[in-house]
């Protein structure tokens, strides 16, 4: 025999009780990080989306009525600018909130083609600037700066010409469903 130690030696006790202890303070590690990551991703997705802005808005109806001027934004869900820009947009809303009303409409509701007709929405998102009866002040279309936004905006709300009016960014493009009349006009005689 050799001198080595025993083939079925009995072990330690202090050996298998630093196993278990190692393996609980691991287990323990394990839950604390993940339950610091579940919280951190958790925080970091209170990204606004375009339906809650929407259902926050002004109606429309409301807006042109209440002697307080406007932004009335047409946008869609599906449009990546409006998308990018709804943090911003929702920034300006806090800020601005008791001095501007901040109207929300979507251009795949057809309730709104008379809207999107009478402004002439091609692209999204479209932006109008209305003054405190509700007459058209100002557009800008597309991918618009917070900053130059907010310029905008303090400029509408102090009643003085805003200093980025018809501006032109990146937009989706759009086409606005056309009504179209069945009845033949009268002087056509039926040709």
């Amino acid at each position: 025999m050799s001198t080595d130690a025993p083939f079925n030696a009995p072990t330690k006790p202090e050996s298998t009780l630093g196993k278990r202890l190692r393996n609980f303070l691991i287990v323990i590690v394990a839950i604390a990080l993940s339950a610091a990551l579940f919280l951190g991703l958790r925080t970091q997705t209170t990204s606004v989306s375009l339906t809650e802005l929407d259902a926050a808005s002004t109606p429309l109806e409301v807006a042109v009525s209440n002697n307080k001027p406007s932004l009335v934004e047409f946008y869609a869900d599906w449009c990546t600018v409006c998308q990018k820009m709804a943090p911003d947009i929702a920034e300006l809303k806090q800020q601005y909130a008791d001095k501007l009303n901040f109207v929300m409409l979507n251009v795949d509701n057809n309730k709104w083609l008379p809207e999107m007709l009478k402004y002439r929405v091609d692209g999204i998102p479209h932006f109008v600037f209305l003054g405190k009866q509700g007459e058209g002040i100002a557009e800008a279309i597309g991918d618009i700066p917070r900053s130059i936004m907010a310029s905008n905006l303090e400029a509408l709300v102090n009643g003085s010409p805003l200093p980025y009016a018809q501006m032109s960014g990146k937009t989706s493009k759009f086409s606005a469903p056309v009504s179209t009349n069945s009845q033949d006009d009268p002087r056509s005689h039926g040709g």
